[in-house]
């Protein structure tokens, strides 16, 4: 049966905001330079387990700046003969591989707090420690909301995971500057290996999440109910002249939707007459979702669904 689909390559490319993504990438690695290093003067003047383990993390953070710098190059690359979906699915590998690692981080640093839980020894300066880390934490609050903000508004993966794994970073830095403050006022010496376990679990929790997120991109998961309720509708207004749709399917990978149908016509219809509805559907479409792939399998009245028993989303014009 005739069949319409309007590949990549001739989709609205998102020219502008590409150079953006990558600008917001470049300056994740200083920003987590900048970061790392005011964190590793705090452990250097308090000598806290705590403060360590929370530097430790931020390492990951350079690392991570550094991949997620490659995943929205990489996404950005127009489609070709060997990916002729184009390359957005590296956002999501690469978001579970900073997953991994989030994890691996997790482990490493609970490991130095079962260490310091056993060689308990009270910090030589906590409170100037604290203090900056709080003002790492400061400019990691504000990088994380730029990063989620970037992230979704140009629907990449990467710089979304990105911010995750940075805010969580915050209220680990929030954590560690109550606590250690309370150290000399308290004398709670086990209070510090505490802190850097707690620390722990919180990237634990970051990197599983991270993981779980990114991998319902991987496995093509559908948009929420709500927007493919949208979609229906838009194919049914937009479809006069054609009598059903039906067998609906869609998935987003980064800023692009991949939409696909059944669409049933007249007999007598001519082809260009169906074409042209097609043409029409795909425009509202596009008004709805933006940047899309859109395949339109058109069918003959004798495959028409609506009156099938047990017949299930089939769209009647």
């Amino acid at each position: 049966m005739p069949t319409t689909t309007t590949p990549d390559a001739e989709l609205p490319r998102d020219s502008a905001a590409t150079p953006l993504r990558l600008r917001v990438a470049r300056l994740s690695i200083l920003v987590s330079i900048v970061v790392l290093s005011i964190k590793y003067a705090a452990w250097a003047v308090s000598g806290s387990g705590a403060l360590l383990s929370d530097a430790i993390e931020t390492i990951l953070n350079v690392l991570a700046s550094v991949g997620t710098l490659w995943a929205v190059a990489f996404a950005a690359r127009p489609a070709d003969d060997n990916h002729p979906y184009g390359h957005g699915k590296a956002e999501y590998v690469w978001a579970v591989i900073e997953g991994v690692l989030v994890v691996l981080t997790a482990l490493v640093i609970l490991a130095i707090a079962g260490h310091d839980a056993l060689h308990i020894q009270a910090p030589e300066a906590p409170l100037p420690g604290a203090l900056l880390n709080a003002a790492a934490g400061v400019i990691n609050l504000i990088w994380a909301l730029i990063l989620r903000r970037m992230g979704k508004k140009h629907h990449s993966q990467a710089l979304s995971s990105a911010g995750d794994h940075v805010l969580s970073d915050v209220w680990a830095s929030l954590a560690l500057l109550i606590g250690v403050c309370l150290i000399p006022l308290l004398h709670w010496l086990w209070l510090d290996p505490l802190l850097s376990a707690l620390v722990a679990l919180n990237v634990l929790w970051t990197g599983f999440g991270m993981m779980r997120h990114s991998m319902t991109g991987l496995l093509d998961e559908a948009p929420p109910p709500e927007l493919v309720h949208e979609v229906g509708q838009t194919i049914t207004q937009a479809g006069q002249g054609a009598l059903e749709a039906h067998d609906l399917r869609m998935r987003r990978v980064g800023a692009l939707y991949f939409v696909e149908f059944h669409l049933i016509v007249p007999d007598e219809m001519r082809i260009t007459d169906a074409h042209d509805i097609c043409d029409r559907i795909e425009n509202a479409i596009r008004a709805v979702l933006g940047r899309s792939s859109i395949h339109i399998h058109v069918e003959p009245e004798d495959l028409a669904k609506r009156h099938k028993p047990g017949a299930s989303g089939v769209l009647v014009m």
